[in-house]
């Protein structure tokens, strides 16, 4: 299915189906299995969706409002609220994140006096990915151990964000889906986004399925997180997108130092890998320095059964500004990574970020 999207943030125009239909979008899902895919592709000023289904059962909306757990796209969302507040001056983006939040947590108080916003932002804060499964009881009070010094190398971190989300919560005095609603849902008109459970996800939220095609059904979250709660639509979240390559919300210096590269993303220190030499991350978001594209912003969700990405392509070389963003409800779904980037993007090399993703 096709549909043209319109929203408030730029004055839009229609975009023709005639190179990306949906039969070809369905033919690359259907090769790696993937029951549902939404997509979203803006050229420009023009934006089209998708929502594509290739399994019995499995519905595609003609509106494309199926609902997505968007995993660790959610990290961006949050980074540009972050970013928002510092230009108003509500956060310091250097400043000890101790000063607006307890450290009782972490294993080493050194090391935690010395996390900012900005470390983590650009995941440099040594910390692991998760202490335990932010989704069980024991989460919020389990201890939390650095795998080696803050500010010293790249280090994905959910708990760093999840820290983050504290202080920030701290200093509004209210919950992140409260304050998400105000500084980004609201303004940019994204209805069909939250970090927490709405009413009306019980008719439109996407179950997930594994690579063999079993359904392990919606899913819950006990808390928002910041890291990797968010549930939206492809049409939702090019709205963000967007907004940020827009500057919408921020000045013209904090959007530049969303997309500005930090460090290098050496995603596993242990087993340094090629792919490694292109990526950097940004505040909030990773760059890859692709010698066809330029400097493209991107940033991939994984929650086990549901799998996202966004891809921005800065406007020249003869073309305009591009986005892709996709949401499946598989498993499998980044395998077509480059195989979406190919039909959207037209690169003729393989991006990084699919080996970055996957090996």
């Amino acid at each position: 299915m096709l549909k043209y999207l319109f929203f408030a943030i730029s004055p839009l125009f229609l975009f023709s189906e005639t190179a990306f239909s949906s039969e070809k979008i369905r033919e690359i899902a259907s090769r790696s299995s993937i029951p549902l895919i939404q997509v979203a592709y803006s050229e420009g000023k023009r934006v089209s969706l998708y929502e594509v289904a290739t399994a019995d059962g499995v519905m595609e909306r003609e509106d494309c409002s199926t609902v997505f757990q968007a995993a660790s796209l959610s990290k961006p969302l949050f980074a540009y609220i972050v970013v928002k507040m510092a230009e108003r001056g509500e956060i310091d983006l250097d400043a000890p994140l101790v000063r607006y939040a307890d450290a009782d947590r972490f294993d080493n108080w050194g090391y935690a006096s010395l996390l900012t916003a900005r470390i983590v932002l650009s995941h440099r804060s040594g910390l692991p990915n998760w202490a335990l499964s932010p989704g069980s009881a024991d989460w919020p009070a389990s201890k939390i151990s650095f795998r080696f010094r803050p500010d010293s190398a790249f280090s994905y971190s959910g708990e760093a964000y999840a820290y983050l989300q504290r202080a920030v919560e701290n200093i509004r005095g209210r919950g992140l889906e409260e304050i998400a609603r105000e500084e980004v849902f609201i303004p940019l008109g994204m209805s069909s986004t939250s970090y927490i459970w709405l009413d009306r996800y019980d008719s439109l939220a996407s179950s997930g399925y594994t690579r063999e095609g079993v359904n392990r059904g919606v899913g819950s979250f006990p808390r928002a997180n910041s890291a990797y709660t968010l549930r939206t639509t492809a049409g939702d979240y090019i709205k963000f997108l967007s907004a940020i390559t827009e500057g919408v919300g921020i000045g013209k210096r904090a959007s530049r130092e969303l997309f500005t590269p930090v460090i290098n993303a050496v995603r596993y220190p242990e087993r340094p890998r090629e792919c490694d030499n292109t990526i950097f991350w940004g505040l909030g978001v990773g760059i890859e320095k692709n010698r066809e594209l330029g400097d493209i912003v991107f940033h991939w969700g994984d929650n086990g059964n549901f799998k996202a990405l966004f891809i921005i392509v800065p406007k020249g070389r003869g073309k305009p500004k591009r986005i892709l963003v996709y949401f499946t409800n598989s498993a499998a779904g980044h395998d077509v990574i480059n195989d979406m980037a190919i039909l959207f993007l037209g690169n003729k090399e393989p991006l990084a970020i699919h080996d970055w993703v996957l090996k």
